[in-house]
């Protein structure tokens, strides 16, 4: 085995097997057993993960430590006895959520669910407007995130728009991808890097089939540096721990609003005083907006 342990990054994981990349090598590896003593509250070792770990003579390894998260996108366990919290992807960079300017139409609630999800969990969101090759203005249904502070990348993976940017965009950096079927993501991967996409579907799919599939999860290698990795199932993360009254902390077009409410209780549904009505009424918050966190505060999907 070696003497001095390696530092690595967990690129793959499976029922308790985890894929270090060490530079150019892959190990497979698992926990060392001191790591699992006691109850855990989360998982202690996940895709994204920053390892140390130990090479065995027969090539296998041995997760000696795992480094410190600077954050990850969790979900809580949906068994019932608990509280348990899966990491679907640690230190993430940023998610980028992928949506069709048309076929399908975009659904902008789910959207701007992702985007309450993105905020809560503190992962910087970008936004790809694809198939801008059939409407005529784009800007017109995504614009309005845009002042929000959320970069939007409009791309079309038949005439090539948007393709660099796109690249250029995920290089260096652990991304976390989402979107809805049918918004073309394979074919957006597949243009910026060849058979990309058709990889990333593979997985997609077995993560999609169920809590019977044996659940692989997997950081793919970008050209020029950086990891990518599918993560279904934003919709269902839910927001299993924030209460309704904290919704409007998740808006950013809201947030810096309450402060300035007559009341600190303030629904901004109602309420006499209520900078959020006033700058709605203004104009300054998007009517689709404020009616998105109007359904997430009631709890709606």
């Amino acid at each position: 085995m070696t003497e001095t342990p390696l530092a690595g990054l967990i690129v793959k994981a499976q029922s308790g097997f985890f894929t270090v990349e060490t530079g150019e090598t892959l190990v497979v590896c698992q926990l060392r057993g001191r790591l699992k003593q006691g109850r855990a509250s989360g998982d202690i070792a996940a895709l994204g993960d920053h390892v140390r770990i130990t090479v065995l003579t027969d090539g296998s390894g041995v997760i000696e430590e795992v480094g410190e998260r600077k954050q990850a996108i969790v979900r809580l366990d949906p068994r019932p006895q608990g509280k348990y919290q899966q990491v679907l992807l640690a230190n993430t960079d940023q998610a980028v959520f992928v949506f069709a300017c048309a076929q399908p139409n975009p659904k902008l609630r789910m959207l701007d669910r992702f985007l309450v999800i993105a905020e809560k969990q503190r992962v910087p969101a970008v936004i790809v407007a694809n198939k801008i090759d059939l409407v005529k203005n784009p800007e017109e249904i995504f614009g309005m995130y845009e002042p929000l502070g959320y970069r939007v990348i409009y791309t079309s993976a038949k005439n090539g728009s948007g393709i660099a940017a796109l690249k250029s965009n995920l290089t260096g950096k652990i991304s976390a991808l989402a979107g809805p079927s049918g918004a073309g993501k394979s074919s957006l991967l597949n243009a910026m890097q060849p058979r990309l996409g058709l990889a990333v579907n593979e997985v997609s799919a077995a993560l999609n089939k169920g809590k019977h599939t044996t659940v692989v999860r997997e950081l793919f290698a970008l050209e020029g540096g950086g990891y990518l990795a599918d993560t279904p199932g934003w919709k269902s993360l839910a927001l299993w721990d924030t209460h309704p009254e904290e919704i409007d902390a998740y808006f950013p077009e809201l947030a810096p609003l309450v402060a300035e409410c007559q009341f600190s209780d303030c629904s901004h549904i109602h309420e006499p005083g209520c900078a959020v009505l006033t700058a709605l009424k203004a104009g300054t918050v998007h009517p689709e907006r404020y009616d998105s966190y109007l359904r997430l505060r009631a709890g709606e999907e």
